[in-house]
């Protein structure tokens, strides 16, 4: 480790994780990688748990290490896994144990603690791994004849169930051979690729422009969501996901121009043309539809020029979240440019970030106290700007300037590299916590500026009405009209079902407050049974004339993906109508 424990360390798991094992699966990311938390950080969660090390001197939960094996018998006929293998090759049509599980679950802690348990349901009865988009349009006509489920698997880090194969059926694995690019237009600045490429590949591709593409100069999509090493761009997209630059960039659905899909009514293709007035926007309604239309083949995406060496990094404390909420409104009505990075954190996760990432180590903390600032009630800022150089200067200025005005105490850019450093590894931390029944899960949600305050405080009273709950929350993606709130909570907890009861809560209190109650991990099944209580039931109506339009057999992403096909009793109303 990079900061050796001074006192007693628990023993981390970091030994081989065989191939088939359950912890394979659920594990994130790379097998032989892990992260532990910084002494002061975990002495920090202990404290506020008011738990000692001897909770710590063994491990809670299973380590997941067992071969995955489950006896679900494979309901889908010879003749029809024979039909598929005809598609696709014989060696790309699976029905192990270990294949079928592989694809079931995502990464929300409800998954995961299942996994654990070894508790496996809702598998597919084959796993088809598709190669070019004449496979995929075969396999939905064909699937859409015989009335066989069908479910898409991307990158796997879906949080809201979208992958669970519920109906059985079959699973399209889209990771191993439908990752390729299909054309790329330096005039024009677009590229398109196949649904299956993952965010790294991707970037790398763009950023090796020149030597990988022909091209002039380097590109970036600007899309880094937390899950980027371990997403795919299909997943972005029939999410509306967003990336951790998304103030400058934009969120997926504002850089996609055109898309292919395979449904049971046939192919669709959209132009991509810069804008459009020729009736609804055909992208934007495919898009967040989570796989219940069809199968999302090909995207064509919007690509920005690659300026590393233009960012300004900036971090800053503010006395209270009020303030910090005031500076963060005034910052993006300002009119003078947005920040890439974006990210206000409330004094609960100020207090637990800035034992994460050192910065209680440096001289910092005497300053913190001779301005006045008040660990518990202070709050992190940091971020980064981007684009032009004199665009990036311009807005850094900004930053700096109202920043001041608000009574903001500059920590320079050392507060945010530290984030930098940890932000696709921080998930690696639920893994080394869950061993120990430390589980930690995210949450989010739109607000407008005049309900920010509100709405944080009402969700976090809820949350924090369990015991023994650490409630971090931040606001990033921001707008000149408000932003997202994003809460992370860590609570003891080893069984799966407590865990939903406690999640439904949370969307219960988010739907409750008004907001939007996702703004980029979308709905899937988990969420499924608020979102007509979210939009409205004839609001819901579109969409459900939508299904039926291209889906009226029910096979696409069935049982309860956007709330589809679950019984009404299963619905959630909590918010009041809006009669504006």
């Amino acid at each position: 480790m990079a900061h050796p424990y001074k006192g007693f360390e628990p023993k981390w798991f970091q030994g081989e994780i065989p191939k088939d094992s359950y912890r394979s699966i659920f594990k994130w990311g790379v097998p032989e990688q892990i992260k532990a938390p910084r002494e002061d950080m975990l002495r920090d969660i202990l404290q506020r748990f008011g738990i000692n090390d001897d909770f710590l001197h063994a491990y809670q939960q299973d380590l997941g290490l067992d071969e995955v094996k489950f006896d679900i018998p494979i309901q889908l006929a010879d003749e029809h896994l024979a039909a598929l293998r005809e598609i696709v090759g014989n060696d790309f049509v699976r029905t192990d144990d270990y294949a079928r599980f592989s694809v079931a679950y995502g990464k929300t802690m409800f998954d995961l603690l299942r996994a654990r348990n070894k508790i496996v349901e809702n598998v597919p009865d084959a796993v088809v791994y598709p190669e070019n988009r004449k496979q995929i349009e075969q396999i939905v006509a064909y699937v859409s004849e015989h009335k066989i489920p069908l479910y898409v698997y991307g990158g796997g880090s879906s949080v809201t169930r979208g992958v669970e194969c519920v109906k059985g059926g079959i699973s399209l694995d889209m990771r191993l051979r439908f990752n390729k690019v299909v054309r790329f237009n330096e005039e024009d600045q677009l590229i398109t690729v196949e649904a299956g490429m993952s965010g790294p590949k991707l970037e790398e591709i763009l950023q090796n422009a020149p030597k990988v593409l022909g091209a002039k100069r380097a590109y970036t999509l600007g899309h880094f969501p937390q899950s980027f090493e371990h997403s795919s761009v299909g997943g972005w997209i029939v999410t509306r996901g967003s990336g951790q630059n998304s103030t400058y960039y934009g969120c997926i659905s504002d850089m996609v121009l055109g898309q292919s899909y395979a449904t049971p009514r046939g192919s669709i293709t959209t132009d991509s043309h810069p804008r459009k007035a020729t009736g609804p926007d055909l992208d934007q309604l495919m898009m967040g539809a989570e796989g219940t239309f069809g199968v999302l083949t090909h995207v064509t995406l919007r690509l920005s020029r690659h300026m590393p060496e233009t960012t300004r990094r900036f971090s800053y404390m503010f006395k209270d979240w009020q303030t910090g909420i005031a500076a963060a409104r005034e910052i993006m009505q300002s009119e003078a440019g947005k920040p890439s990075v974006f990210r206000l954190s409330d004094p609960e996760e100020t207090s637990i970030m800035v034992n994460m990432y050192g910065v209680m180590d440096t001289p910092l903390k005497h300053l913190f106290r001779a301005k006045g600032m008040k660990e518990n009630e202070m709050c992190l800022f940091l971020g980064y700007t981007g684009g032009e150089d004199g665009y990036s200067k311009n807005c850094a200025k900004t930053v700096r300037r109202v920043a001041k005005r608000y009574g903001g105490l500059s920590l320079t850019g050392l507060v945010c590299k530290g984030w930098e450093h940890g932000r696709f590894s921080d998930p690696y931390l639920r893994d080394t916590l869950q061993d120990f029944g430390v589980i930690m899960d995210t949450m989010e949600c739109s607000v407008n500026w005049s309900e920010m305050a509100r709405v944080h405080a009402e969700v976090r009273k809820i949350v924090k009405a369990r015991p023994q709950t650490i409630c971090m929350t931040h606001m990033s993606h921001v707008y000149p009209q408000g932003g997202n709130l994003y809460w992370i909570f860590i609570i003891l907890e080893n069984d799966a079902e407590e865990f939903r009861k406690f999640h439904a809560s949370i969307l219960d209190a988010i739907q409750r407050s008004g907001a939007s109650m996702s703004h980029h991990h979308g709905i899937g099944k988990m969420f499924g049974p608020w979102l007509e209580g979210q939009l409205g039931r004839n609001e819901y109506d579109v969409i459900r004339a939508l299904k039926q339009y291209f889906d009226p057999d029910g096979i696409m992403n069935p049982g309860g993906t956007l709330g589809l096909d679950i019984p009404e009793a299963e619905k959630r109303f909590l918010k009041e109508p809006n009669d504006a």
